[in-house]
């Protein structure tokens, strides 16, 4: 997969091994999540949920990872008839599809952070099934400076960390570290800026090398389960497992482990 056209916000590379590495170009922009970021990342996500590739990484350029949604465009719509309600509710439908999108997405996709993750672009993050970053690395919700909760910021933020945790970040604003992020179970590791890299694409080639149709039914099912009662989770993820054991790969891998050989997925 080539990088689109120079004038994409968004640009998409194949590295690989089943690797492709999605990048935010819009450093001039801080990489907002403008109307045009979020429609490129949405295509982008949505063209990749088929086809060879196994692990998608979302990284970014600059030195912003991404400040959220663009406040230039949100204040331009206050100035149409209904003060801007419409518009604000539109781009709000698309950043919370595009977050579901990545939730849902058939593919592992990891976080590359390096950079400030404000608002939006910290939900951005955590909305990744696994984030990596740089020590340097800070994340914030801090609408409440301005006068606008980070109410959808919230969602990914709360289910990453505890609630107190969660309002201390929202009532504050404050920007806190890599370091405390990792405390706080935000993010899996944060790195020296010369090991992330590396350490990703590793994390990226081991997760590529399973069974695409396993780790498919794995990722929808962990975010499935995790909102259901006990007793609900346990019927659910055994009708699952009982599913995933019908499938050829889980029956390759079975033969391969006791075999003591490596398996050859189908898929």
């Amino acid at each position: 997969m080539s990088p689109k056209n120079s004038s994409s916000l968004v640009e998409a590379i194949d590295l690989g091994q089943g690797i492709v590495k999605i990048t935010l170009n819009d450093p001039s922009h801080q990489n907002t999540l403008s109307e045009k970021m979020i429609d490129e990342l949405q295509s982008t996500f949505d063209d990749l949920s088929t086809g060879p590739s196994r692990v998608l990484i979302l990284s970014s350029t600059g030195k912003v990872f991404s400040a959220g949604h663009d406040l230039k465009e949100l204040k331009a719509a206050r100035s149409n008839s209904d003060q801007g309600k419409e518009y604000f509710q539109f781009i709000l439908k698309k950043c919370s599809t595009l977050m579901q999108t990545i939730i849902n997405h058939p593919k592992p996709v990891i976080a590359q952070v390096e950079g400030v993750a404000t608002a939006a672009g910290c939900q951005l993050a955590l909305s990744c099934d696994l984030v990596y970053t740089s020590s340097t690395s800070r994340f914030a919700t801090p609408g409440v400076n301005i006068g606008l909760f980070c109410s959808t910021p919230m969602v990914a933020l709360s289910r990453n960390a505890s609630s107190k945790q969660s309002m201390e970040m929202l009532l504050t604003g404050d920007l806190i570290s890599a370091d405390e992020a990792e405390q706080k179970g935000l993010i899996n590791k944060s790195l020296s800026g010369e090991e992330l890299e590396d350490y990703i694409l590793e994390k990226a080639k081991k997760i590529s090398s399973k069974s695409s149709t396993t780790l498919k039914i794995g990722k929808k099912a962990f975010y499935r389960q995790i909102e259901m009662p006990l007793d609900q989770a346990y019927e659910y993820a055994s009708q699952v497992m009982v599913e995933n054991m019908m499938d050829q790969d889980a029956k390759e891998g079975i033969e391969a482990f006791l075999e003591k050989r490596n398996p050859n997925w189908k898929k």
